[in-house]
């Protein structure tokens, strides 16, 4: 059990059935009354984030997610097959469960998959990512006044802005947590 005053970042704890992650947290003591704790968590199961004041006494289950290291292998449909990099077990995962990361998921990419007593709920890509450019416009000389863009097509099937100098065929890095181009790879 811990209770609310033991809040800290990125720490997780059950309510009402739910699991939830603390994303944000603050200690108030005001001048008159009791002390209380302004929170900010997320569900980690469907992602919505809330706000609430708890009092520091509040207890709640402390929660214990499974983070594992698996790799992307092939994808049927709507199910994404994952292996266990330990035990070589292949695990079938919903495309929601997924969520924005199916863009720029890749074949044999090394993903952490995040689980609550078994039921897997989230996959977490690499920060970024190496990319091939699949299908881009060539850049028009002369058409860089201030920092210009045009879009460009991934391997994976992501669509991204990238500066007028990339071109078709080359490898570019992404930003997965924002979609955004970084750097030639």
């Amino acid at each position: 059990m811990i209770s609310a005053g033991d809040f800290r970042n990125g720490m997780c704890f059950e309510m009402d059935n739910q699991v939830y992650q603390v994303v944000e947290f603050q200690h108030v003591k005001p001048g008159k009354g009791a002390a209380f704790v302004r929170t900010k968590y997320k569900n980690v199961k469907t992602g919505s984030v809330v706000e609430r004041s708890f009092n520091p006494n509040e207890k709640f289950e402390q929660a214990q997610l499974d983070r594992r290291d698996m790799q992307y292998i092939y994808s049927d449909g709507e199910l994404y097959y994952f292996m266990d990099q330990e035990s070589y077990e292949q695990i079938p995962i919903h495309a929601e469960s997924i969520g924005e990361a199916i863009k720029f998921l890749k074949e044999e990419m090394i993903c952490r998959v995040l689980s609550y007593k078994g039921e897997i709920f989230s996959v977490e890509l690499p920060i970024t990512v190496e990319l091939e450019i699949t299908e881009c416009e060539p850049g028009v000389k002369g058409d860089t006044a201030n920092n210009a863009s045009k879009y460009a097509t991934l391997e994976t099937g992501a669509v991204v802005k990238v500066p007028l100098f990339v071109n078709q065929n080359e490898k570019i890095r992404v930003d997965t947590r924002t979609g955004e181009y970084l750097e030639r790879a």
